[in-house]
């Protein structure tokens, strides 16, 4: 490993570092374009997950908290005559060991790299980004151009979705399905940050080594927005940051062969409506995606109100997509073989790919990215009233907006500068709405650390509100 640290103080390292197996070379224009501080340049949007993945482990998911304590943190591109190096200055010390950087993170840090430069020179400027098809192919070339593709055995992935912000006893619970799932040889991919996306990957790699597996999977799909408050965790050795949560969540259900939802908050819910309005469009009736809900038995309120909230929400048939699963991770890794088994004869049968599921249907509404602000969100139409699909889909809008405004530096500077965002809702989807956003914010299920301030409010009817029993009308 090449690197050369100037000094090494207790809060931050300056030093030089060289890729490791990828992107060892970069054109003239791609550096003028990363080091671009101007509008349109890559600087800022690199310099804020260069950080993040530095700073993976902190005790925080406050994007300003992150960016204030290292305001002074820089990166450099150097070119030598072997390559590219990056050069560091104010780094967070916790990336380092005797001033050598972590391999793992030197790792998610070039995969940062790679990842923004080919968005930037060949998605953006290359593809019909307001076309179904053409989203599609683009987050399959996103995934070819990290690897993420190139396995090619049985299928094998499970997705496992849960909150950041979870109790003890969750989280040791997700490292047990984990261990179930890594001793039935499953791989594992999650949005690669801490509580319910790091626990399953510690448990599975216990459970691939006693079966001696020794390339175990660890996938994680991230997008800028969300990473600083929720950076890599150390298990990933498979990193790629899609453009927006919309193309980010598209990745996830075309490369999973089963999905596992754990605990959470708004997030979770976001990722559960996504993708029960995607399985609901009649057009993929046929596809095979096993579905389970666990939690250990202190959680089991929690899969109650969800439950709940679906049921009022979308109605029987979004209920009969999943199963929940209560206190029993050999039952979830069981549950996952057994539908792997299936998605794997339907695939043959169809012609579809093991690694990239081209047959699954995603209606537009669901492509296409949400610009989360105060007027997008007071105008979401969010009646009963509405195709189920519709439905989903605004729904997951109203959950997407609240990560915004609790955990993105977006979201969080707009509630700063004009108050929280309101969500109008009919009753007969606004009072469940209240009731689950409720709950989440009571179990603290909203913020890793310190209280929390709510980013919205419910208006059913002429009143405002949050936090409490809906006002009849």
């Amino acid at each position: 490993m090449n690197l050369a640290p100037e000094r090494c103080p207790a809060a931050v390292v300056h030093a030089r570092v060289s890729p490791r197996g990828a992107l060892e070379n970069l054109s003239q224009q791609e550096v003028d374009r990363l080091l671009d501080r101007g509008q349109g340049g890559l600087y800022p949007l690199f310099r804020r997950c260069a950080l993040a993945v530095l700073n993976s482990g902190a005790a925080s998911d406050d994007t300003r908290q992150i960016f204030a304590a290292y305001r002074d943190f820089e990166l450099r591109i150097v070119r030598e005559p072997w390559g590219i190096k990056l050069e560091i200055h104010n780094a967070p010390a916790g990336a380092f060991v005797d001033g050598q950087m972590i391999r793992g993170v030197k790792e998610h840090l070039f995969a940062v790299l790679r990842d923004l430069v080919y968005t930037h020179e060949e998605i953006v400027t290359r593809f019909d980004l307001a076309d179904p098809a053409g989203i599609t192919d683009a987050i399959f070339r996103i995934l070819r151009n990290a690897r993420v593709l190139d396995y090619r055995g049985r299928p094998d992935l499970v997705v496992c979705w849960g909150g950041h912000s979870i109790p003890r006893d969750e989280y040791d619970y997700t490292k047990q399905v984990g261990y179930e799932l890594g001793l039935r040889g499953l791989s594992v991919g999650t949005g690669c940050g801490p509580g319910a996306m790091k626990g399953p990957m510690k448990g599975a790699a216990i459970g691939h080594t006693k079966q001696r597996i020794r390339d175990g999977r660890y996938v994680g799909v991230t997008e800028p927005d969300i990473i600083a408050a929720e950076p890599p965790n150390p298990l990933v050795n498979q990193l790629v940051i899609l453009p927006d949560i919309e193309k980010r969540l598209e990745a996830f259900v075309r490369l999973a062969h089963g999905i596992v939802v754990f605990p959470g908050g708004a997030g979770t819910a976001e990722e559960i409506l996504y993708l029960l309005g995607i399985l609901l469009d009649p057009a993929n009736a046929e596809q095979q995606l096993p579905l389970v809900l666990t939690g250990p038995r202190s959680s089991a309120t929690y899969f109650e109100q969800l439950d709940r909230f679906v049921g009022l929400v979308l109605g029987g048939a979004a209920r009969d997509r999943y199963r929940i699963v209560i206190d029993d991770p050999g039952a979830v890794a069981r549950a996952m073989q057994q539908g792997i088994e299936l998605v794997r004869r339907a695939r043959r049968s169809s012609g579809d790919a093991y690694n990239f599921n081209w047959l699954l249907r995603i209606p537009p509404p669901f492509q296409q990215p949400f610009a989360v602000s105060h007027e997008s969100l007071a105008g979401l139409p969010l009646s009963p009233d509405l195709p189920v699909h519709e439905r989903a889909a605004n729904l997951r809008r109203v959950f997407s907006g609240i990560v915004a405004g609790n955990v993105k530096e977006h979201g969080i500077r707009l509630v700063d500068r004009h108050g929280p965002f309101e969500i109008r809702a009919e009753a007969r989807l606004g009072r469940p709405l209240d009731e689950l956003l409720q709950s989440f914010a009571a179990a603290g299920r909203m913020k890793l650390a310190g209280e929390y301030r709510p980013s919205f409010r419910i208006v059913i009817g002429p009143e405002r509100h949050w936090g409490g029993a809906a006002p009849r009308l």
